[in-house]
C-alpha cells in the first residue's frame, strides 16, 4: 500500500469550512498534518496524540483559552476549536504566536458531536487510503466496482457486492450473462423482497454469515442460474456479502480465490464506508445550513452547487412506521433513491437526510401555478418509481426568489409534511397552500396544549354524554355537518332511519345547547370537532 500523509489542516478547512469552521487566530499551514481529534476535559486532561486537534467544548474566557493553548502547544498539538463568536484578547493572540497553535471558531448552532464525528471520519478515510493514486490489490482504494470486476474475472461469472440490507454497492460489467432476477437486482440496486424472503426461509443468510466459506444456492424459484456467495468480514464485524451467478459449483481453486478476494473486498468496503460517511455527514451539514439561513447559507449553496435563483424545498418522511431501527435504514435507502432521482431531473439541486426528514432543494423557473405544479409532478413521479413505499409522503414549500429565503420554504414544507403524516389529508403529495387550513388547526391545537386549555364547548358536552350513555351524539353531529344538513344522506352514513336521525338531532341540540340554525354556532361546532383528538 502506498504511504500517504494523514488529513491536513488545509483539508479540514476545505471539507468543513467556512460553513462550520473559521480561522479566528493564527497562521494556517495547509500541509500541517492532523494526528487525532481530542475533546478537552479540564477535570481529566486527556493524553494528546501528536498533531492533535482539540475541541474546546465550553471554553469561552480568554484566560482559559490561553491555558489550553499552552497545554496543546507543549504536547505538539496543531489547533484548538472553540464555539464562535468569542472575544479574543491580546493575550490569546500572544499565546497563539508563541505556541503556533491555531484557533478555529465553530459556527453557532453546529453540534459538537457532529463535528467530532466528521473530523474522525476524515481521519478514518485517510487511515484506510484515498483515491488519489492509492491502491489496494491493484484497485483504487474504495473502488468497489473495480473489485467486482476483478473478482468476476477470477470466477468468470457476473458478481455483485452487497451490504447487510442486500443493497447493491457495486457490480461487475458482465451482468448481461446473468439471468432476469440478477438484472432486476442490479437495475433496482436492491435484491427484490420475494427473493430475500426465500433466502431467509431457507436459512441461507444464517449459513452465509456464520462461515468464511462460500455458500452454494440453487433451485431458487424463477432463478435460472445458481448463486455462490461469501460473507465480507473485517475483524468481528460483518460488512456484507459478495454474490456470483455461476453455471455450477466452483472448483476448489476458484473457491479459494473467492474466499481470498472477500478479504480484499472488506478493506475496500471499509474505505468506501468511511468515505461515504464523511460525504453524507458533510452534505447533511451543508443542507442544514442552507435551510436554516443566515450568513453562511450562500457559502453552503456554493459548496453544494445549488442554484441560488428561484427554488423551493421538498420534505419527505414516512408515516405509520414505529420501529426506529427499520425507520433509519429505510430513510437512508429512500434518501439515496431521491438524490439519484432529483440529480437526474435537476443537476443543480441538493438532497440530504436532516433530523429524520429528507429535504430536497430544487430550482424552479417561471412564475405562476405551472411553476408550483412542476414540483408536485417531480414528487409524484418519484413516488411512482418507488411504488412499494406506500407510506412515503412529500410536503412542498413555497417558491422563494433567493437561497437566503429558503428557511421560509422549509418551514412551509415541514408544516405540510406534518399534516400528511398525521393523516389529516389523504394525499401523499401536497403544497403548503393545499393543506393550509389543516395546518392552522394543528398549530391551534399546539397553542391550546401549550397553554393547557381544554375544549369546553357543545361538542365536549356531547362527548361526555356519549361516554355516560354509550350514545353516538358526536358522530351524529359530525355526519349532519359533513352532509351540509342533508338528513337523508347523513342518516345513510349512520345506518339509521331518517326519522331516528331527526330525533337524535333534536336530542343533541337539547344536550349541547347548540342552535343548529345559527351559522356561527355550526362553524364553532365544526371547529371544535376538528380540534377534538
Amino acid at each position: 500500500m502506498v504511504h500517504r500523509p494523514r488529513a491536513t489542516l488545509g483539508r479540514v478547512l476545505d471539507d468543513l469550512g467556512s460553513t462550520l469552521l473559521e480561522v479566528i487566530a493564527g497562521r494556517i499551514d495547509a500541509g500541517t498534518e492532523v494526528g487525532g481529534v481530542v475533546i478537552h476535559d479540564p477535570l481529566d486532561p486527556p493524553e494528546l496524540p501528536a498533531n492533535a486537534l482539540v475541541l474546546g467544548v465550553g471554553l469561552a474566557a480568554s484566560d482559559e483559552i490561553v491555558k489550553v493553548l499552552h497545554d496543546i502547544g507543549a504536547s505538539g498539538g496543531v489547533g484548538l476549536v472553540v464555539r464562535a463568536p468569542i472575544e479574543t484578547a491580546a493575550e490569546v493572540h500572544e499565546a497563539v504566536e508563541h505556541t503556533r497553535v491555531a484557533v478555529f471558531g465553530l459556527t453557532r448552532g453546529a453540534s459538537w458531536v457532529q463535528v467530532s464525528s466528521l473530523l474522525r471520519s476524515l481521519l478514518a478515510v485517510d487511515d484506510l487510503g484515498s483515491d488519489d493514486g492509492e491502491t489496494l490489490a491493484g484497485a483504487g482504494a474504495g473502488d468497489l466496482f473495480a473489485m467486482a470486476g476483478a473478482v468476476s474475472a477470477l470466477l468468470d461469472a457476473p458478481v455483485t457486492i452487497e451490504d447487510l440490507n442486500s443493497r447493491v454497492l457495486a457490480f461487475s460489467a458482465n451482468q448481461d450473462r446473468a439471468d432476469g432476477p440478477r438484472k432486476e437486482t442490479v437495475l433496482g440496486r436492491q435484491v427484490p423482497d420475494r427473493y430475500l424472503r426465500e433466502l431467509e426461509q431457507r436459512g441461507v443468510f444464517r449459513q452465509l454469515y456464520g462461515s468464511d466459506h462460500p455458500v452454494y444456492v440453487t433451485d431458487m424459484p424463477g432463478v435460472d442460474l445458481p448463486r455462490v456467495a461469501i460473507r465480507v468480514r473485517a475483524g468481528d464485524e460483518i460488512l456484507g456479502s459478495m454474490w456470483a451467478a455461476v453455471p455450477g459449483p466452483l472448483s476448489g481453486e476458484r473457491r479459494q480465490a473467492f474466499a481470498d478476494a472477500a478479504k480484499l473486498v472488506a478493506l475496500h468496503m471499509l474505505r468506501h464506508r468511511a468515505g461515504a460517511d464523511v460525504e453524507r455527514r458533510l452534505r447533511a451539514e451543508l443542507v442544514a445550513s442552507l435551510l436554516e439561513g443566515g450568513p453562511n447559507s450562500p457559502d453552503a449553496a456554493a459548496r453544494l452547487g445549488v442554484d441560488t435563483a428561484r427554488s423551493c424545498v421538498l420534505a419527505l418522511a414516512l408515516r405509520g412506521v414505529e420501529d426506529a431501527s427499520s425507520l433509519e435504514a429505510e430513510m437512508q435507502r429512500i434518501n439515496g433513491a431521491f438524490a439519484l432521482h432529483l440529480g437526474a431531473v435537476h443537476p443543480r439541486s441538493a438532497v440530504a437526510l436532516v433530523g429524520g426528514v429528507i429535504y430536497g432543494v430544487i430550482p424552479v423557473s417561471g412564475i405562476g401555478p405551472a411553476t408550483d405544479q412542476r414540483a408536485v409532478a417531480i414528487a409524484r413521479e418519484f413516488l411512482d418509481r418507488i411504488g412499494d413505499h406506500r407510506d412515503v409522503v412529500v410536503g412542498i414549500g413555497r417558491v422563494v426568489d433567493d437561497a437566503v429565503e429558503l428557511p421560509r420554504s422549509r418551514a412551509d414544507a415541514d408544516r405540510t409534511l406534518r399534516v400528511l403524516r398525521t393523516g389529516r389529508s389523504s394525499s401523499r403529495v401536497a403544497r403548503s397552500e393545499d393543506v393550509q387550513t389543516a395546518s392552522l388547526l394543528l398549530e391551534l391545537g399546539d397553542l391550546m396544549a401549550a397553554e393547557r386549555q381544554q375544549l369546553a364547548g357543545p361538542v365536549s358536552r356531547l362527548a361526555a354524554y356519549d361516554a355516560r350513555h354509550r350514545a353516538q351524539m358526536v358522530h351524529t353531529l359530525r355526519a349532519w355537518l359533513d352532509a351540509f344538513g342533508d338528513v337523508g344522506k347523513a342518516a345513510a352514513v349512520m345506518h339509521v332511519h331518517p326519522n331516528t336521525f331527526r330525533y337524535r338531532l333534536r336530542r343533541l341540540s337539547q344536550i349541547s345547547g347548540i342552535d343548529l340554525d345559527d351559522a356561527e354556532a355550526r362553524f364553532a361546532a365544526m371547529l371544535e370537532l376538528r380540534l377534538t383528538p
